[in-house]
């Protein structure tokens, strides 16, 4: 029979402020600032807000100037969407207050992580005066209890 050696308080401290580093990276990474353009691009990432419901999760994306007919929202994998539209005209970044850069916004795009587990397959996709709403039906969680 062997004897597993516990470990020390120090090294359970250790251990703690590791988790706490990279918890705090994450949140960093999440929340850290950037551009939402890209002047190679051509693209504004649009202003998106997810809610994640009991039985569905909602994406609204709100798409101004969006050409309806150039609206796409693909599932690129279980988790994530990507969404894309070229809009009706043109907008010079000196336009939205931006002068220390010249170029020009033609597209909108976004890549979209959805937070819990749900079935891209039965996705809805409403487009409503510049406001794209995206209902996911969230998958069932199997939990497997001992009856007694």
């Amino acid at each position: 029979m062997s004897i597993k050696k516990r470990a020390s308080i120090s090294d359970m401290i250790d251990e703690y402020f590791e988790e706490m580093e990279k918890w705090a990276d994450q949140v960093r990474e999440t929340i850290s600032e950037k551009p939402c353009w890209d002047l190679k691009t051509c693209a504004i990432e649009p202003l998106r807000e997810i809610t994640v419901k009991p039985t569905e999760v909602m994406v609204t994306v709100d798409l101004p100037y969006a050409d309806k007919k150039t609206v796409r929202v693909e599932a690129v994998n279980a988790s994530s969407l990507e969404i894309s539209a070229e809009m009706k005209k043109k907008i010079r970044l000196t336009e939205l207050g931006i002068t220390h850069r010249q170029g020009v916004i033609q597209r909108f795009h976004a890549w979209i992580r959805i937070p819990v587990t749900v079935n891209m397959d039965k996705m809805k996709v409403e487009n409503k005066k510049g406001i794209l709403e995206i209902r996911l039906p969230r998958k069932a969680l199997i939990h497997n209890r001992r009856q007694k």
